[in-house]
C-alpha cells in the first residue's frame, strides 16, 4: 500500500458551477466550504497571501470541516518578500509576522494543519539574500512543516537545482511541484521531488501561456486554463512514485477559473483511484463538453451523502502500489 493522496482546490469560495444556487449569494455563502468538505478531504487557503483573518475567522473554518479535513495555508505576501519598496522586497512588520502567526493557531490547536505554503516571486532569484528569506521562514516557523514556490528558473538551470534541493532538505521544507506555462524566466521547470519525508506537494496552475505574465482582474483570469486528462495523466507516474516511496502527497489545483479547478481535482481523484464521490451535475457537464462525453468513471461513483458530524467526507485513501520508478517528468 502507497502512502496517503489528497486531491484538492486552492480556495473554495470562488469556484462557480459547483455550488447549489442557494450557496451563491447572502448568508449562506459561509456554508460553501462545508459542501465542499463532502467532495474532497483537503484545501489550499490562498486568501491568506492577500490578507490575513482574524483568529475567530479561521476557527469557523475548522468548525465548518469534519474531523479529518486538512488545511495547508499559504504565507502572507510580505512574509515571502512579495510587498516592494523601490523594487526592492521589504522584510515584513512585526505585526505583520505576528498576525498572520495568530491566525495559525487555530488549525494547529484542531489538528488540521498540514503545510504552511511559502510561494516566492520571481524577483527572488536564486542569490545568497533570497536564501536568507528562507531561513527567515524557517526559524519564523520552528514546527510547522513549511512547502516552498519557486517562480524563478534561476533555482533550477544550470545545474542549480541539486544546491536547491539540498538546501531544502536541510531546512525540512516540502518542495512544491509546480505545473505552469514553460514560457520564460519567471516559471519553473515541472518536476516533482521528495525533499521531506512528510509530505510531497503538486500544484497546477493551468498552462495558460497569453495571460502567465499580463495576468487580469482577477486570478480566475490569469489562471483560465482547464486541463485535458491526457495533460494531467502525464504526471501521474511521477505521484504513484512519491506515494509508493512512503510520502504523503497532496495534489492542489489552481486554476480557478468557473469551475475548472474543481473538474480537474475529479479527474486525479479518478486517476489516482481516491474514490471521490460523484460529482455535482454542473461538473459532469463541465466534463462531458470536454470529452465529448461523460467519464465512465461518473457512472461508477457513488454520489454524495452527508456523513455524520464525527465522520469524514471523503477521507485519505490508500492505495495499492505501482511500478512508477521516477519522479522526475
Amino acid at each position: 500500500m502507497g502512502a496517503p493522496i489528497a486531491v484538492g482546490t486552492c480556495n473554495w469560495a470562488d469556484h462557480t458551477d459547483f455550488y447549489p444556487p442557494e450557496l451563491e449569494h447572502g448568508s449562506r455563502q459561509k456554508e460553501k466550504l462545508s459542501f465542499y468538505a463532502q467532495y474532497f478531504p483537503l484545501v489550499e487557503i490562498d486568501t491568506t497571501f492577500y490578507g490575513i483573518p482574524r483568529p475567530p475567522v479561521v476557527e469557523s473554518w475548522v468548525e465548518r470541516t469534519p474531523e479529518q479535513f486538512r488545511f495547508n495555508i499559504k504565507a502572507y505576501r510580505s512574509l515571502t518578500g512579495h510587498e516592494r519598496e523601490d523594487r526592492i522586497p521589504r522584510k515584513p512588520t512585526a505585526e505583520e509576522e505576528r498576525d498572520f502567526m495568530a491566525a495559525l493557531v487555530p488549525l494547529r490547536s484542531s489538528g488540521k494543519l498540514v503545510a504552511v505554503h511559502y510561494q516566492f516571486p520571481p524577483w527572488l532569484t536564486n542569490r545568497p539574500e533570497a536564501r536568507e528569506w528562507l531561513l527567515e521562514a524557517r526559524d519564523r516557523h520552528p514546527d510547522d512543516l513549511l512547502a516552498i514556490e519557486f517562480r524563478h528558473r534561476s533555482w533550477f538551470d544550470h545545474d542549480a537545482w541539486p544546491a536547491t534541493e539540498d538546501l531544502l532538505r536541510e531546512l525540512e521544507c516540502v518542495y512544491v511541484g509546480v505545473d505552469a506555462p514553460q514560457i520564460g524566466s519567471g516559471t519553473v521547470p515541472p518536476l516533482l521531488a521528495i525533499t521531506s519525508p512528510r509530505l510531497c506537494i503538486a500544484r497546477f496552475h493551468g498552462r495558460n501561456r497569453d495571460t502567465w505574465y499580463s495576468g487580469g482582474p482577477t486570478s480566475g483570469d490569469r489562471f483560465n486554463y482547464l486541463y485535458t486528462p491526457a495533460e494531467l495523466a502525464e504526471w501521474v507516474p511521477a505521484m504513484r512514485a512519491a506515494s509508493d516511496s512512503g510520502v504523503p502527497l497532496h495534489v492542489l489545483l489552481n486554476n480557478n477559473r468557473s469551475n475548472y479547478a474543481v473538474v480537474n481535482a475529479f479527474d486525479f481523484g479518478a486517476m489516482l483511484g481516491l474514490g471521490l464521490p460523484r460529482p455535482p451535475e454542473a461538473v459532469i457537464q463541465t466534463l462531458a463538453q470536454r470529452d465529448v462525453r461523460v467519464p465512465d468513471w461518473v457512472e461508477t461513483s457513488t454520489p454524495v451523502a452527508a456523513p455524520p458530524s464525527n465522520e469524514p467526507a471523503g477521507g485519505w485513501v490508500e492505495r495499492e502500489s505501482g511500478n512508477q520508478l521516477t519522479l522526475s517528468l
